[in-house]
């Protein structure tokens, strides 16, 4: 997942239960110099696959798997967390200023 306090970052979250894990998985393909991208046009056509002019490969992709979830609420509290337009618009130099609660990522 992406973090705006962390913009070149991306995370990663697993949680079973009340067990919850996250913190840095790597560093999104879009802070990293192309020289030093795969080689492999397949892998670099999968990462063009996704790519978009604003943010590059960053992005949200969670995947919740429960029995009687409710999904409209869950759906709800997750865009909640997304940023606004004008957040998006004060760009990467701001945001790394908030308030961050994953502070011991690199």
């Amino acid at each position: 997942f992406w973090l705006a306090t962390h913009p070149t970052v991306a995370g990663s979250w697993s949680q079973a239960g009340a067990v919850a894990r996250h913190g840095p998985a790597g560093h999104w393909w879009a802070a990293v110099p192309p020289e030093r991208w795969p080689q492999d046009p397949e892998a670099v056509a999968q990462i063009r696959a996704r790519w978009d002019e604003h943010v590059g490969d960053a992005r949200q992709e969670l995947v919740l798997i429960g029995m009687d979830m409710d999904e409209p609420a869950l759906r709800a509290r997750f865009d909640a967390c997304l940023l606004t337009d004008a957040e998006m618009a004060i760009g990467p130099e701001h945001w790394t200023t908030w308030d961050n609660p994953f502070r011991d990522w690199p």
